[in-house]
């Protein structure tokens, strides 16, 4: 199934795309010294090698990104076509997610020199290493994503004043959309893969990590989550989009998208909680002091979106928005619970990013929505207005009565 694409248009450097850029600017000057000068200008440690460069940027950044492969489930496995007006948007938010977020892995790194090693020197490679995994999985779906992205480019250049570049896109489209299938599934494949992974991350931690939060199955936990969490990117994208490129409302598809998401929170909820009465930890819910008080928030951050997209405002695009953030805050509570607040090394062991990661990843955060904003305004992105219905102007009294025509049948009348 197809349907019309068409850049946004407007103006790209405004002021609020001045303001974002302003944020990059200054997270480029401090990466230069980071790499210059090391990782001694972070709060992490031996303790705590990872920050909020990996909790974020990474772990959570990468499960915002996700919005591609949650809607493709529905629309290429699941085979629910209405869903695909969102499909092209949404690889444009997780292609831009994974690939700041693989950058924000060469930033984390002590010795990022040797990063090339990873890709190159394959017979080092350690296939016992869930970090191989992630790391082989994230640069190959990032990859993999700017292919799915190519037709948007591809049709652009179509229309371009390039003759040569007209004739590659022609030739080349074709070709890219009978390799599309084989893709898209290899789209599908890679994301379940280390999303999970990346739970099986912190079984390593053993107990290290809150019992709230360590559990066998992490790994499903992780992967149940992110599809929410991209179904939420996708309402929080086009409620957005809608409003400040000011285009047709799409509450009604979103609303659909919603109700899928809401059993995916109960089930994740239910898991959760049968987890732990299974393990014989389920008391520990109210007797952690402030890890309890962090669990019943993130709960109740999971089921109130169940609740509130079946109200009778649920159909709204402010009810949607404030749904879709608290799908997002609920899945970023549970990877930063995982990965750093529940997280205790040691006794005596704290971190708290120092100014220098939290000034970073805002420029991380604030080149995305840059990059998002100058790709929709510039290439085929974004569902096409439906066309305006020509005006039709009432005939004339006098030569309706020449033609024989009763002015008041016109109107539905007798004569």
């Amino acid at each position: 199934m197809t349907h019309a694409t068409a850049p946004v248009g407007g103006k790209i450097l405004t002021k609020p795309m001045m303001v974002l850029l302003g944020f990059v600017a200054v997270a480029v000057m401090l990466l230069i010294w980071r790499f210059i000068a090391g990782l001694g200008m972070t709060a992490m440690s031996d303790r705590y090698p990872w920050g909020i460069w990996i909790a974020y940027d990474v772990v959570t950044g990468t499960a915002l990104a996700c919005g591609g492969y949650a809607v493709a489930i529905l629309v290429y496995i699941l085979n629910k076509g209405r869903y695909h007006p969102l499909v092209r948007s949404a690889i444009v938010t997780s292609a831009l997610g994974y690939t700041l977020g693989g950058m924000s892995v060469v930033v984390d790194l002590g010795r990022w020199w040797n990063v090339w090693r990873v890709i190159i020197e394959f017979w080092n490679w350690n296939f016992n290493s869930i970090l191989l995994e992630v790391a082989l999985c994230i640069m190959l779906y990032t990859l993999v994503l700017w292919i799915e992205l190519a037709p948007a480019f591809l049709e652009r250049a179509k229309t371009a004043g390039n003759q040569r570049l007209r004739n590659f896109a022609e030739a080349t489209l074709p070709t890219l959309e009978r390799a599309m299938p084989f893709i898209i599934a290899l789209g599908l494949l890679l994301p379940t893969m280390h999303q999970s992974s990346l739970g099986s991350l912190m079984l390593l931690a053993g107990t290290k990590v809150h019992p709230l939060w360590q559990t066998p199955l992490l790994p499903l936990l992780f992967l149940i989550s992110v599809v929410a969490m991209g179904y939420g990117a996708v309402v929080i994208e086009s409620t957005l989009s809608t409003k400040f490129f000011k285009r047709p409302s799409e509450t009604v598809i979103l609303h659909r998208l919603a109700r899928v998401v809401a059993p995916i929170n109960v089930v994740y909820v239910g898991l959760r909680l049968f987890d732990l009465a299974m393990r014989g930890d389920f008391g520990l819910i109210f007797t952690s002091g402030g890890f309890s008080l962090l669990f019943l928030i993130e709960i109740v951050l999971f089921l109130a979106p169940a609740l509130l997209v079946y109200s009778k405002q649920g159909a709204r695009a402010g009810t949607l928005f404030r749904f879709g953030m608290m799908v997002l805050l609920a899945g970023a509570l549970y990877r930063f619970s995982t990965f750093l607040i529940a997280f205790r090394p040691a006794d005596g062991w704290v971190y708290f990013p120092s100014v220098v990661e939290i000034l970073i990843t805002a420029g991380v955060i604030a080149g995305e929505i840059a990059a998002y904003i100058a790709i929709v305004k510039t290439f085929p992105i974004l569902s096409a207005p439906a066309p305006a219905r020509p005006k039709v102007r009432p005939v004339p009294e006098d030569l309706m009565k020449q033609i024989g025509i009763s002015p008041a049948a016109s109107h539905g009348g007798a004569d």
